[in-house]
């Protein structure tokens, strides 16, 4: 049953680790229309870098799903550092896509003046041409979005994925000791006898036939002890130990006084007897 149970947990957690890992989402992570006020922020970013404080910067223009083009009326002299620069800086304030292409195009003969690539990490970006000015001239600048995230799993499918995996841990675990206590329970008699009695030490009380004899919370601790160790020694320092040490403050003589009151217990039952070891400790005696 463990083996069935433990091969189900790793198979949903294989499931869910797989849809996570190899989701692709298609298109720019945000909004069109947030991409377009994060671009035309940098076209005015990028006319203030020409100390070009008056014109006007034309609303952005979306040539299709993934490309946008920024149009500039006068001519610019565009330095390639600043350009990386401002669209990296305006997409991440508007928490825009992290994965793009920017191209600056030549208006006169539509080849491309100058590229770079942006990939989400240091190692994946390419940034050519640093440090170097492009003339000046007429010039577009496109901005082409990767249609398909990496396939990899975003952070917070890994942390799903770690919750999940504490999750079904705990309650494999819970689930098993549970079984474990039933199946201990199921095996294990509830009582322990002592002579013709029945020691119940759940329910803290003794039975003989109709007779039932109630047992305090201390009595029943110091008769379970005694009870699992008939006929035999127990020196006064392990009892008091065990049943004082971390369950409550030992007043001097409380020992004695307890297997005092447990005598009277047995009193009218000659087959058992409590017997004071002297300078060692105490006896049950069960014949």
């Amino acid at each position: 049953m463990y083996r069935t149970n433990f091969v189900f947990v790793l198979s949903v957690l294989t499931t869910l680790f797989s849809i996570v890992s190899c989701t692709k989402i298609n298109g720019p992570d945000t909004a069109p229309e947030n991409v377009k006020v994060a671009l035309r922020y940098a076209a005015h970013k990028i006319l203030l870098s020409n100390k070009d404080t008056t014109s006007i910067v034309p609303p952005i223009k979306q040539i299709n799903e993934n490309r946008y083009e920024m149009v500039f009326k006068n001519s610019l002299t565009l330095n390639p550092d600043s350009l990386v620069a401002i669209v990296n800086h305006s997409l991440n304030s508007a928490r825009g896509p992290r994965n793009y292409i920017v191209e600056v195009i030549n208006c006169s003969d539509k080849e491309v003046a100058y590229s770079f690539q942006i990939a989400g990490t240091k190692e994946k970006e390419l940034i050519p041409c640093l440090g170097r000015n492009l003339p000046e001239g007429c010039y577009t600048i496109q901005v082409l979005f990767s249609t398909t995230k990496p396939a990899t799993a975003p952070i917070f499918g890994y942390l799903l994925i770690a919750v999940l995996l504490v999750l079904f841990i705990s309650i494999w675990f819970l689930y098993r000791r549970k079984l474990e206590r039933v199946s201990l329970t199921s095996v294990t008699s509830p009582y322990t006898k002592i002579g013709p009695y029945k020691f119940y030490k759940n329910e803290n009380k003794l039975i003989k036939d109709a007779l039932e004899i109630k047992l305090s919370t201390k009595e029943c601790e110091l008769m379970s002890l005694f009870s699992n160790h008939q006929n035999q020694v127990i020196k006064r320092e392990i009892i008091i130990k065990q049943i004082w040490e971390d369950h409550g403050v030992y007043v001097d003589r409380s020992l004695d006084t307890f297997v005092s009151k447990l005598r009277k217990k047995f009193k009218n039952d000659p087959t058992i007897r409590f017997e004071n070891i002297h300078g060692v400790g105490y006896k049950l005696v069960v014949n």
